[in-house]
């Protein structure tokens, strides 16, 4: 008792959830950390822009020394000074590259949303893989102690001369193919499992149950990726607006004070003013450079042609995939109705047709049959079953909806 209280608890120490891998991915995965910071990068960029509409302060300071001093000039010229400079006029360029950043920011962010929400179909798609394929393992070990037993006791009635050695070889053989494929199952199990603990971000001991929760139609709402194109498309429109702001005026106003010190002064080389407030106001219009503005402008509303049509797609995309999976979640209902008859049927079979060999009524080739279809039958219930929870992950994925709602 006290070996099998051992045993079971790993399992509750380590068991996963699928909403508790989600939550962990959501927040730790490498992928999802690099679309966060790659968003706080982009508000960073939206708080300099906004910064770029107050005055900017300046100062310095210099000293100039002359070895040959100039008429007029002491030799040794020493300067500290202040300057505040605002534009008052910039031709739309603050305004517009405030908007590109804001844009490119909504977009960062709806990259990292669909990021989260794409891992978390993948990790779903994961998930429930594994659990198909640990179910295959279970039947084929049920088989595997059914061909034991039946060859074991084969190989009694050879030695006592009441079985041929045909019979013995059909049932190794039977025997060894069914463990062939176990290993060929752990080794798809191990290869799903180490995919999934890279999309989650941490190692993965067992797998909890989980499903969602009872099928519910949706409306279509945009999903990520498409609005962050669509922020992307108006971010390269802004970019274009501060490209063209180069043809209008831009107007700027500078107020500087300096303090001046000499020293190699005389009356040939006399000292300069002790300070001065220098008021500047400047005026600049870009009135011919060959159309090269005018291009790079007509360049970038190409691309942002471009965007609008990958939009376009990707919304199609979009409306036939949430149908497919639409469409999936009703065929995998059917599938699973199918399945569970044939697993009765299955069942059934076996255990008659396997009294009839203990019997000796019936071949080993009609028992081998019967338990092959039983193994199959089981796996493909349990996996039409985990089928129907990818099918409403894809379904609630493509609706537009986070994943994890759904679950129970």
């Amino acid at each position: 008792m006290k070996r099998l209280i051992f045993l079971i608890i790993p399992v509750f120490i380590y068991g996963e959830s699928l909403k508790s891998l989600l939550d962990y991915a959501s927040q730790k995965s490498d992928l999802v950390v690099s679309k966060t910071l790659t968003q706080k990068a982009k508000a960073s960029e939206v708080d300099s822009r906004e910064s770029a509409y107050y005055p900017t302060i300046d100062a310095g300071a210099f000293y100039q020394s002359l070895d040959e001093r100039t008429l007029l000039q002491a030799g040794d010229v020493y300067s500290g000074y202040a300057k505040v400079s605002f534009d008052i006029y910039d031709g739309g360029k603050k305004s517009a590259l405030l908007s590109k950043s804001e844009n490119e920011y909504k977009a960062s962010s709806f990259d990292s949303e669909y990021t989260k929400k794409s891992l978390s179909l993948q990790i779903v798609q994961d998930f429930f893989n594994i659990k198909s394929l640990k179910a295959t393992l279970v039947s084929r070990e049920e088989a595997r102690k059914s061909l034991q037993e039946q060859l074991t006791r084969m190989q009694r009635f050879f030695e006592a001369k009441v079985a041929t050695k045909d019979d013995v070889d059909r049932l190794q053989a039977a025997y060894d193919t069914n463990i062939y494929e176990m290993e060929s199952i752990k080794l798809q199990i191990l290869s799903a499992k180490k995919s999934l603990e890279l999309k989650v971000g941490k190692s993965i001991e067992t797998l909890d149950d989980s499903k969602f929760i009872e099928f519910a139609k949706h409306d279509i709402e945009l999903i990520d990726s498409v609005k962050s194109l669509m922020a992307q498309k108006d971010a390269l429109v802004d970019g274009a607006e501060s490209v063209d702001s180069i043809y209008y005026p831009q107007l700027k106003i500078e107020d500087t004070y300096s303090v001046y010190g000499y020293e190699r002064s005389d009356a040939s080389h006399p000292e300069g003013v002790d300070n001065q407030n220098r008021l500047l106001l400047s005026l600049n219009m870009r009135l011919f450079d060959k159309g090269s503005v005018a291009k790079s402008k007509e360049a970038i509303m190409i691309n942002s042609q471009a965007l609008n049509v990958q939009v376009s797609y990707f919304k199609k995309e979009q409306a036939m995939r949430y149908d497919l999976a639409l469409s999936a979640i009703e065929t995998s209902n059917i599938k699973i109705k199918s399945a569970r008859s044939a697993l009765v049927a299955a069942t059934s079979a076996f255990k008659t047709i396997s009294k009839k060999y203990d019997a000796g009524i019936v071949d080993n080739v009609v028992y081998l049959d019967a338990l092959s279809s039983q193994t199959e039958a089981k796996a493909l219930y349990e996996k039409s079953m985990n089928d129907l929870e990818i099918a409403y992950a894809a379904y609630y994925y493509y609706a537009g909806k986070n994943i994890e709602e759904f679950l129970q």
